[in-house]
């Protein structure tokens, strides 16, 4: 759900400034998940736990078992933030360094090596449509989706100019049960856990 009104989508940096102290103060005392985007505020209300939980638990152990020790998969905060786009997203998994974890504040999404998002079965155009258009902005290379909904995902790279602005010119679409490269590394997509009794599919970006 998109919170902010349309006088804050264009905003200047005051603006941004706002929303962010915004979200910042309603963290610890509304559930969900709070982040800006060139929309406005969108809160997803997520569930602790269950199949979103699990993937992203499944994914982050994955990927760390095939990568090299000074790369990690993040989870949890802090934020990924481009104050000059106006954005500030939490990727369910965020591939980096070591070394580029150790800054005061808010990650620089140009040092992420990949975002992994698992969609939200309460939000899933946030995951398809939202992510697809600001992680491009943002500068993360590698955006992997994962949508226990279907059972099926894509992973988008080589971000290029358009006439919107930079976007992935690269989609690879998987179905669980195939192997998966994200940046460097492939893991294997079989044993995810799916939402239950869900019929939507991919909605159209």
């Amino acid at each position: 759900m998109t919170i902010a009104p349309d006088s804050a989508r264009q905003g200047g940096p005051h603006i941004y400034r706002a929303m962010r102290d915004l979200v910042q103060s309603m963290d610890d005392t509304v559930p969900g998940k709070f982040e800006i985007t060139k929309k406005g505020i969108v809160h997803d209300m997520m569930a602790p736990v269950g199949p979103h939980e699990l993937t992203t638990l499944h994914l982050r152990k994955r990927l760390e078992k095939v990568m090299p020790d000074e790369i990690v998969a993040h989870t949890g905060e802090p934020d990924v933030e481009n104050e000059s786009e106006g954005i500030m997203r939490r990727p369910d998994v965020m591939v980096i360094a070591w070394a580029d974890m150790e800054v005061p504040g808010s990650f620089d999404p140009r040092t992420l090596l990949a975002a992994v998002e698992v969609v939200s079965r309460s939000n899933p155009d946030n995951d398809w449509v939202g992510k697809v258009r600001d992680y491009p902005l943002m500068g993360i290379p590698v955006y992997a989706i994962f949508d226990p909904r279907t059972g099926t995902g894509a992973v988008l790279t080589d971000i290029h100019p358009t006439p919107d602005g930079p976007r992935y010119a690269t989609r690879k679409d998987f179905v669980y049960g195939e192997e998966v490269t994200i940046a460097d590394w492939t893991i294997k997509t079989d044993g995810l856990p799916r939402y239950q009794d869900e019929s939507s599919t991919e909605p159209q970006s």
